[in-house]
């Protein structure tokens, strides 16, 4: 019986996205550099060269127990669109690798792009236009591509709203596309979820777009089919404090509409434990090795708050909805039958 402690990884690594190919497992991240806009300082401080740039931290892990740190997947686009790289998730169709991820100027212009690659190790490059309008969408993070069970693919993503209507709040929240191909939308996007709760705010009168509001935020969508139903996790509230955590609305198609409803006290599916795990979040899915246990990955800050890491806990689903064995601290085994 193999065991783990969290956190699986002692570097910075943010927005777990982990997935499996081949046997092997791989997780992509957003690493210090990238959270804190320093990509080109980092890379200029180790003599790498403009056109070798690369961003994204990738690790790997044969028994899912033991990670390490492989290299930098995705090639430094155009400087212009800036220096700040979020959230990565991979796609793996047709025997082509695809990195959706965002770039911007700090927290503001966020554009969602895609990258492509033969091997999941990489590098990517970048496809060269931006799969939402930035024109039209001036703030969009967090893509998620998740396939249905009849191949076709679709893209969930956050983006901000300032229309209060039936009581929902302004701020950022989900939202799902169809993909026409791997590196298009349809353009028919539909709204998944809304924050309407107090546990979901992340600071209020924050000046945002010209106008003080009281910002919400969802972000961090993840789907997972089960039971006929499709579950969208999300992550609610601030990053950086102890409300954030995880939480999910449920549809019967994947196009919505989607519920929440029973969450108004908090998230259900993962939070913090006092003095032990702090602002738990941004979590994938992925099986274990066993091929049958899933797992919840996340991110979760040290205790002196410097930095996110990655972690590990079993996903359970009850008939009252799924729950995360988590998140732990101690020593977890890993079930490999």
């Amino acid at each position: 019986m193999q065991t783990y402690t969290n956190p699986v990884y002692k570097g910075y690594f943010a927005d777990p996205f982990v997935w499996q190919y081949e046997g092997v497992y791989y997780a992509i991240g957003t690493g210090a550099a990238e959270a804190e806009g320093m990509v080109d300082e980092i890379a200029d401080a180790a003599n790498i060269k403009s056109s070798n740039k690369c961003v994204f931290p990738l690790l790997r892990s044969f028994d899912f127990a033991n990670w390490d740190f492989v290299g930098n997947a995705l090639l430094r686009p155009d400087p212009a669109l800036g220096d700040n790289f979020w959230a990565p998730e991979v796609a793996y169709c047709d025997g082509q690798f695809y990195l959706y991820y965002s770039v911007g100027h700090e927290d503001k212009n966020h554009q969602l792009r895609v990258a492509t690659s033969d091997t999941p190790l990489g590098p990517y490059q970048d496809v060269g236009e931006p799969l939402v309008d930035p024109k039209s969408c001036p703030f969009a993070i967090d893509p998620h591509p998740f396939c249905d069970d009849d191949g076709q693919w679709y893209l969930f993503y956050a983006h901000d709203f300032l229309d209060t209507p039936d009581g929902v709040r302004a701020g950022t929240a989900l939202v799902v596309d169809k993909l026409q191909t791997m590196t298009k939308l349809a353009g028919e996007g539909k709204v998944v979820l809304r924050a309407r709760s107090d546990w979901q705010r992340f600071l209020a009168n924050r000046l945002m777009y010209g106008d003080i509001y009281d910002w919400h935020t969802l972000e961090g969508p993840c789907v997972r089919k089960h039971g006929g139903k499709y579950y969208c996790f999300y992550s609610g509230g601030r990053w950086e404090t102890e409300n954030y955590g995880v939480d999910y609305g449920v549809a019967d198609n994947v196009m919505g509409p989607y519920s929440d409803a029973g969450n108004e006290n908090g998230p259900r599916v993962l939070k913090s434990v006092a003095n032990f795990v702090r602002g738990p979040g941004h979590n994938s899915i992925v099986l274990g090795p066993d091929g049958r246990t899933e797992y919840l990955v996340y991110h979760a800050w040290t205790q002196n708050m410097d930095m996110r890491q990655i972690c590990l806990d079993i996903l359970i689903w009850t008939p009252e909805g799924p729950i995360c064995q988590g998140p732990s601290w101690t020593p977890q085994n890993i079930t490999n039958d």
